[in-house]
């Protein structure tokens, strides 16, 4: 099923994305295509930071390069050729090769939509820049680097994934509902909190797979509180003595989803579609944070994740709680306890 206008842009977005394509479906057409495009800006600059180059400089000019294009503040795009080169993905290394024709996508938008899409493509690209500073390239085997404190994670899950929230939230607010001034601040900090809520199960998911690349998410200050460092957390054996840091990490997620609920009951009824489409990576996400407190998260070969089966389990599932009284807060419920 086709769920984009732009054909380019939709097969790209097919082929790229795993768990995003699906929930777009949901999305009312209105604001579908834009944040189908702002997920494919998005990934092409997540495939340029987290590319296997042997020089952090070459990815941070090649990042503020094409940064510069999408804004407009220039019209000569990177040479993509070698990083495309070099990529394990052949539908990151298809992205790369297409990056002209994803950056033309906007072009299919009034000026307002291309803001609001280029205000949070700035936000994102300024947390890589910063990762990349701060971690330096994804070489395995290095050095690993951590962040030193809560405000630092709290920083970059905005930087990287609050920011889309606000994005979510503007373009429903310009598009599709209107709430009174003092709700809309409230329902902007939701959708913040919904961001949050799904890179903190990024990183809380894909701990070892990070420190191979020598980047630890786990602020180091947590860690030192239970006498641990990052090195440590490549010791399955260790698991123990790092489950009160992660317990409490997957408490927060865990907040932030409730916030993510209440975001949902902000929607009013007749939008069934926003409704679908903000419910399924909820349900999602609840999952995951089960599965995490059951495994053990050090284990690089126990890799948790929601299966494309239960993916579509709760498709079906969210279909037919949207048709009956009470039945999304029923399904919400149930799912945590699941």
């Amino acid at each position: 099923m086709s769920v984009l206008i732009n054909p380019k842009i939709n097969s790209l977005l097919e082929t790229t994305s795993r768990s995003f394509y699906p929930t777009l479906k949901y999305l009312p057409k209105k604001i579908r295509g834009q944040i189908g495009l702002l997920y494919l800006l998005a990934r092409v600059a997540d495939t340029i930071a987290d590319s296997k180059h042997g020089e952090t400089e070459v990815l941070l000019a090649l990042l503020e390069q094409y940064n510069d294009v999408a804004q407009g503040r220039s019209t000569t795009l990177p040479d993509f050729t070698e990083l495309a080169s070099i990529q394990a993905n052949e539908h990151e290394a298809k992205l790369l090769r297409n990056v002209e024709d994803v950056v033309e996508g906007l072009k299919d938008y009034g000026e307002g939509d291309q803001q609001r899409i280029l205000t949070c493509l700035d936000v994102i690209i300024g947390g890589q820049i910063l990762d990349l500073q701060r971690f330096g390239i994804a070489n395995e085997g290095g050095k690993i680097s951590s962040l030193t404190n809560d405000e630092e994670l709290d920083d970059y899950t905005f930087r990287v994934a609050g920011c889309v929230g606000v994005f979510w939230t503007e373009m429903s607010l310009a598009h599709l509902m209107k709430l009174p001034p003092e709700e809309e601040k409230v329902f902007r900090e939701k959708g913040i909190r919904f961001g949050k809520a799904l890179q903190m199960i990024n990183i809380l998911r894909d701990i070892p797979e990070d420190l191979r690349f020598g980047r630890c998410y786990i602020p180091s200050e947590r860690l030192s509180q239970h006498e641990l460092k990052p090195e440590d957390l490549m010791d399955e054996t260790n698991l123990e003595s790092f489950r009160p840091v992660y317990d409490a990490y997957l408490d927060l997620t865990n907040e932030h989803l409730d916030a993510a609920i209440d975001y949902i009951r902000m929607i009013p009824e007749k939008q069934f579609r926003l409704k679908a489409s903000t419910m399924l990576p909820v349900l999602i996400g609840q999952r995951t944070v089960t599965l995490l407190r059951t495994g053990n998260i050090l284990n690089s070969d126990e890799r948790i994740k929601v299966t494309r089966d239960e993916m579509k389990s709760y498709a079906r599932k969210l279909l037919r709680a949207l048709f009956i009284p009470g039945g999304v807060r029923r399904l919400l419920e149930k799912n945590k306890t699941v």
